[in-house]
């Protein structure tokens, strides 16, 4: 009996032991998980443990990204920044149902937690996420403002107890209104439509407070997943995620049944114009520069074979160019490199804001003038904006070409659509807006029509520089960057024209020609590199068999004259020196190249012609003279780089042809009509057809060129009176010396003359 009694107590001394155990351990750990968790957050909370923001980046967390480019006249051209909006939208920009549908879909206790809400948060965690997501509005904001990109879940798990912190202090820093107003700016809706405003306007043609519930419960759908839920390219997910958002407005009160069902029915409608970064002074500078500074390394496999030429420009930028690729070959002091949109540079370019303004007015006065023209010409026209030597099959294979290569044609191919269900659409007439100059104008087109009402549209490259310093003053890279993007400046190549002449001049002039040696003016037949006789058409038949002299030749732009120097040298003698002149493209060494069938860039043009007027040395253009880091420590200068290809002497005499042609030939436009006194040198070009007209001018100062033509080269005057390079460049040009001389705060003067010394004489080599 004491055994068995012995026994039972035994037993319940055990149980008894495994329970306290097991108490004992339970409170230990659960009194160490909560002092470890205080831990951890005291830790977070004083900065020891991860990245807590010090106080002044929470109260002003949008300066942190924004890289700011100064003009050389310390006028604030932009900003490059990845999350704040441009325009600084306020919370009174925003409408109610924006605001609604984000809180409804995002976090509907935003009202009531102050930046973490545990409720939520143990909600998503037990059910595995199938909830709903934990996180608030706030903690996103801190995730978008100050986390970096997590590789693994383990670092996004690191990373939550972090953005907690940083959420409660927002919260204790902001109020509701303006946290809501802060993440809606800092939401990359894609596109380069950073913010609420940018998403508007680039998917809706709109603003934040005229935005429709259902356009509204669009964009808040893609702040789960931009790319995910991306309209542009999945419209099916962006539908339904659409919908989804306006039932939670419904499940939360924000919206009535009967109002919901409607618009759930409604079809997704996006009207997609992308217009980030199109505003303000210089618009194609900005991306041009943009562009270079975040330049990766090319590789040869990324570009396709017809664009060959593109990647050895881009390899000898590389290895030559310290700005080209700046953000991707420069390491900050932590050892990873620069990010232009979130490290606050301070970018100082060589651009002068009052001769940028002065460069811009007059592309758009001058272009207006010349797209009025061309509208007269092409009025009425079946073949327009084409030439009339198009057939209508040359012309459907133009407008095929150009439908393929817009976003909504790949749209719908990737979206399984079939080639005649896409060309259909395409001629669908729908309502639209097209530009025109005097602003939008509403209308219904086909995208068809849309396209070829665009091609109607000149387009142009215009870039002044100094050519002793190489700091680039004004750059325009087209008539209007918020609808034609495409860069004239520096990206668009095109046949030259007769603007290739003063290298030719310049080869017989270093060979030791002078301005005053004659010739007889009469066609010249040439051999070409496959034993075929070539001879030059010439306007100046007038003139046949006078004897002339070389200056008379370039002065009036005579190919009989062309034609004969190049019969006294070879093509590969004149490809290498406009290779030494800075031109980067394709030169095929053909007999024909002396009238300028190569295809070259506006910047090389005016980069080639600074030799002139700085005594045979060659200038590269230069954008930027230094970069400084947020705190204004200095972090990189630039200079220009410069190349002696011909000798001084060479350089007087090509000054004194080209003066002649501004003071008698085909550049007196300048004088006579723009009245401009100051002494200057430059040519025209006109290629076949007038598919392309050029004017590249200078003074002893500034060096600057111009083109301007159609998008396709069958779009073109038919009249030369028109379409030559006199009459579509040269006013460009004209007008943008005339707005120079008249800012005297500028410097320049009509009065400057060329650094020529005075025993030269033009005509000492015939005497």
């Amino acid at each position: 009996m004491c055994a068995k009694y012995a026994r039972l107590n035994m037993k319940k001394y055990k149980q008894w032991s495994f329970k306290g155990k097991f108490a004992l351990w339970f409170w230990l750990l659960f009194v160490s998980g909560i002092g470890g968790v205080i831990l951890l957050f005291c830790l977070i909370g004083t900065g020891h443990l991860g990245y807590l923001p010090p106080l002044e980046e929470l109260q002003n967390p949008k300066n942190r990204y924004a890289s700011e480019i100064f003009t050389t006249d310390m006028q604030s051209l932009g900003r490059y920044y990845r999350y704040e909006n441009r325009v600084g939208v306020q919370y009174t920009d925003l409408s109610d149902d924006l605001i609604n549908a984000l809180i409804a879909t995002e976090d509907a206790r935003f009202r009531q937690h102050s930046g973490v809400d545990f409720k939520s948060f143990f909600r998503a965690l037990f059910s595995l996420g199938k909830a709903g997501g934990g996180s608030t509005l706030t903690q996103q904001l801190a995730k978008q403002l100050w986390s970096p990109h997590a590789n693994n879940r383990f670092e996004r798990a690191m990373q939550k107890p972090i953005e907690w912190v940083i959420a409660v202090q927002l919260e204790r820093l902001y109020s509701k209104d303006e946290i809501l107003t802060m993440y809606l700016n800092q939401f990359d809706f894609l596109y380069n439509a950073v913010g609420i405003k940018s998403a508007a306007q680039v998917y809706f043609s709109t603003t934040p407070q005229d935005l429709t519930v259902e356009q509204s419960a669009m964009l808040v759908g893609m702040c789960k997943n931009p790319s995910l839920y991306n309209p542009i390219r999945h419209r099916d997910r962006a539908l339904n995620r659409r919908n989804t958002v306006l039932g939670q407005m419904r499940k939360y009160g924000y919206l009535a049944s009967d109002a919901c069902d409607s618009l759930r029915a409604l079809p997704l409608e996006v009207r997609y114009r992308s217009v980030d970064h199109k505003q303000g002074a210089a618009p194609y500078f900005r991306e041009y520069l943009r562009q270079v500074l975040t330049a990766r390394e090319p590789k040869e496999s990324q570009y396709p074979e017809w664009n060959k030429v593109q990647y050895r420009v881009d390899r000898e930028q590389w290895d030559n160019n310290p700005l080209y690729g700046f953000c991707n070959k420069n390491t900050k002091p932590d050892g990873s490199f620069y990010d232009l949109y979130q490290d606050g540079l301070r970018i100082y370019t060589t651009i002068d804001s009052r001769m940028q303004q002065y460069a811009e007015e007059a592309v758009s006065e001058h272009m207006q003038y010349m797209q009025k023209r061309f509208f007269e010409e092409k009025k009425n026209r079946s073949y327009a904006p084409f030439t009339r030597k198009l057939t209508k099959e040359e012309i459907k294979t133009i407008m095929t070409r150009s439908m393929r290569q817009t976003d909504r044609y790949r749209a719908l191919k990737k979206a399984g659509w079939t080639e005649k269900q896409i060309t259909d659409n395409f001629n669908q007439p729908v309502e639209m807006q097209v530009f025109s100059y005097n602003g939008m104008i509403d209308t219904t087109l086909s995208p068809m029509d849309s396209i070829r009402w665009n091609k109607h549209f000149l387009r142009c490259g215009f870039m002044s520089m100094d050519p002793h310093t190489g700091h680039v003053k004004a750059y325009v890279g087209g008539p209007d960057f918020a609808h034609f993007q495409y860069d004239m400046a520096t990206m668009g190549r095109r046949q030259i024209g007769s603007t290739v002449k003063p290298y030719l001049y310049t080869l017989a002039m270093d060979e030791g020609m002078w301005p005053c040696d004659k010739t007889v003016n009469e066609p010249v037949t040439l051999i070409d590199g496959n034993g075929r006789e070539w001879t030059p058409h010439d306007d100046h038949d007038k003139n046949r068999g006078d004897t002339v002299t070389l200056q008379w030749g370039l002065q009036q732009s005579s190919n009989w004259l062309s034609a004969y120097l190049m019969s006294l040298f070879t093509p590969e003698q004149l490809v290498r020196l406009m290779r030494s002149f800075g031109v980067k493209g394709d030169l095929d060494p053909v007999v024909s190249i002396c009238l300028g069938p190569c295809e070259v860039s506006v910047q090389e043009m005016v980069d080639a012609y600074t030799a002139f007027p700085n005594k045979g040395i060659r200038t590269e253009p230069l954008y930027v003279t230094r970069i400084e880091d947020k705190n204004g420590n200095m972090i990189a200068t630039f200079s220009p780089k410069t190349y002696e290809i011909i000798s001084e002497l060479t350089s007087y005499k090509m000054i004194a042809m080209l003066r002649a042609v501004m003071d008698h030939g085909t550049g007196v436009r300048a004088r006579l009509k723009y009245k401009l006194t100051a002494p200057m040198g430059g040519k025209t070009g006109t290629t076949q057809n007038n598919s392309d007209g050029w004017f590249v001018g200078f003074t002893p100062t500034l060096v600057s060129g111009c083109w301007v033509g159609g998008e396709d080269r069958a779009i073109h005057f038919d009249r030369m009176a028109d379409g030559q390079g006199a009459s579509m460049a040269l006013p460009i040009f004209s007008l943008y010396m005339q707005k120079v001389y008249s800012d005297t705060s500028l410097g320049y003067s009509e009065a400057e003359q060329f650094d020529v010394p005075e025993w030269f004489n033009p005509n000492a080599g015939c005497q």
